[in-house]
């Protein structure tokens, strides 16, 4: 991998967190997002941005982030042993939509490249990467909706991408703890490089650029739909659920903090108001149980 396409993938990412912060913006009457630019000691830095107490986003997270450093961090070589003791160069956008009204899903997304380094030996390079949906109230249509975005997004890659990648997303986002998928999937993948960089690089733009297709027409669909306590309630408890996966299993969340990123950047990805509750389960035949019974299991939505 030359430094031209490294510069390539840069462009395509900093034009990526511009096209979604727009389009996340035109969702708002008055809220905008922040930035702030940081930088690393060891090497590299991001682009921030957030955008809070909106009237739709109680929390909006977009992040940019171009790293390096002598060591890839335990996250990256636990099950690549290969990797260690290599200098690395990554870069990506990651983010996460946190809504207000409990009929709005919680979304993420993350597109990246991964460069790691040693002298003498050739260069290792992967695209990672995907998106995923997570429900309070779910409507099967949007949940369709969703996953025939993420189907179109593999389709021109071949007839078994949206498959396997779907397949891997519901694996990785789940809890094993609590037995239960973190949300209703989407794509997941990880360690590209097959094909050649052109033809992988296509395929990481295709997902992120997939991104706010599939979910901004559910935000416009839902954001606007009454809603009371009794589903502002849930929705704080089950986003207790997004800070569990976050902090105990997420690779993202876990390659930031090993490798000495910035920790407000990194943990943005956490909702703003949270409630635990010991023990609790919903009343059978109730919207919340629903979620539960129907949501939050494995299964091919598209067959």
């Amino acid at each position: 991998m030359n430094q031209a396409q490294i510069d390539q993938v840069k462009d395509y990412l900093l034009n990526l967190q511009n096209t979604i912060c727009s389009a996340l913006e035109g969702e708002e009457p008055s809220a905008r997002f922040i930035e702030e630019q940081w930088s690393r000691e060891e090497g590299g830095g991001g682009r921030t941005r957030v955008m809070a107490k909106g009237d739709t986003f109680e929390q909006a997270g977009v992040n940019f982030s171009h790293v390096s450093g002598f060591h890839l961090p335990p996250s990256a070589t636990q099950k690549r042993p290969e990797l260690a003791n290599r200098q690395f160069e990554a870069m990506g956008v990651s983010l996460v939509m946190h809504p207000n009204n409990p009929y709005v899903p919680t979304s993420h997304a993350n597109v990246r490249l991964i460069i790691a380094k040693k002298e003498g030996e050739p260069t290792i390079w992967w695209f990672g990467g995907g998106f995923d949906l997570t429900p309070y109230y779910p409507f099967k249509e949007d949940v369709l909706f969703w996953h025939e975005t993420a189907k179109a997004a593999c389709d021109p890659f071949g007839a078994e991408v949206y498959a396997n990648y779907k397949k891997w997303c519901d694996e990785y986002f789940f809890l094993t703890h609590r037995n239960e998928t973190r949300g209703v999937g989407g794509l997941f993948f990880d360690d590209l490089n097959e094909g050649g960089f052109e033809a992988c690089f296509a395929f990481m733009q295709s997902v992120g650029s997939s991104y706010i297709k599939a979910y901004l027409p559910l935000v416009q669909k839902r954001k606007a739909m009454p809603y009371g306590e009794r589903e502002r309630d849930f929705q704080l408890y089950r986003r207790g659920r997004y800070v569990e996966f976050n902090l105990v299993y997420d690779r993202g969340t876990l390659f930031g903090l090993q490798s000495g990123g910035r920790t407000e950047s990194i943990l943005m990805s956490l909702p703003p108001v949270v409630n635990w509750r010991y023990n609790w389960q919903p009343q059978a035949g109730t919207p919340e149980a629903e979620l539960y019974d129907i949501y939050l299991k494995p299964q091919n939505w598209l067959s």
